[in-house]
């Protein structure tokens, strides 16, 4: 009997190595804090990356499609759940993922008897200010860290993802045109597909700008747009890479 806990520590952690060895190779997806507003953006094979949730919430993930479509639901049915026993304006992301989908994600991943979710996600809330924009970094066990405004990454292997987010900070700062920013998440999304390194060894501009180009053309590239300014309660609209003359 004592061997129990030790047994089940066990076994969680082994899930936890077979779902990363399973994402591995995920596409990865990307948010930016912009003054008009939050930008979305990911490459797939055909399947949805990005995707509306409410009024001022948006999500885009990386794994296998029925498992991100499964927690875009519930994301779904409890944003509606929130807005008609309170308000539209109530729906926050921050209940939505502590209150909802986190504790999926965690009930899910603990039950040993049952598939795990092969899932990475980021979601986003459009604030008043860049400032005041949510984002937060959600895991297949769960676990999740929050960030206001700058630039979320969302990538298979957390060194890459962190090395990929601390170069695109540097990269984005002080720019303002969407399509100058998702240019570079493009170039990012290029290096992080082909296990390229971000320092100073890393591809010139040219080499990044071509090779994104390159790899994109048999591929669907989505972008989601938050508008900050819109006099519409929906925030949401999908943009095309030539209305971001890319």
């Amino acid at each position: 009997m004592t061997e129990e806990p030790y047994r089940w520590l066990e076994a969680v952690g082994n899930r936890r190595d077979y779902v990363r060895e399973q994402l591995k190779g995920g596409s990865p997806v990307f948010a930016a804090s912009l003054p008009e507003g939050i930008l979305l953006l990911g490459v797939g094979s055909g399947q949805s990356k990005v995707f509306e949730i409410f009024d001022r919430q948006a999500l885009a993930g990386l794994g296998h499609p029925a498992d991100i479509e499964k927690i875009r639901q519930a994301a779904i049915d409890a944003a509606h759940t929130e807005s008609f026993t309170r308000a539209p304006e109530d729906v926050s992301l921050r209940r939505l993922v502590s209150f909802g989908v986190s504790g999926q994600l965690k009930t899910n991943f603990e039950q040993l008897f049952t598939a795990p979710f092969l899932i990475e996600l980021l979601l986003a809330e459009i604030g008043s200010t860049p400032e005041h924009d949510l984002f937060f970094r959600l895991h297949f066990d769960g676990s999740f860290q929050s960030h206001t405004g700058g630039i979320v990454v969302c990538a298979s292997q957390p060194e890459t993802e962190s090395a990929a987010q601390k170069w695109l900070a540097e990269a984005c700062k002080g720019k303002k045109d969407r399509g100058e920013v998702a240019n570079l998440l493009l170039q990012a999304w290029w290096l992080l597909q082909h296990g390229k390194n971000f320092t100073e060894s890393m591809p010139d501009e040219k080499e990044r700008q071509s090779g994104w180009r390159s790899d994109a053309q048999d591929k669907t590239v989505e972008v989601g747009w938050l508008s900050r300014n819109s006099s519409r309660p929906i925030r949401y609209q999908a943009l095309t890479l030539s209305e971001l003359d890319l």
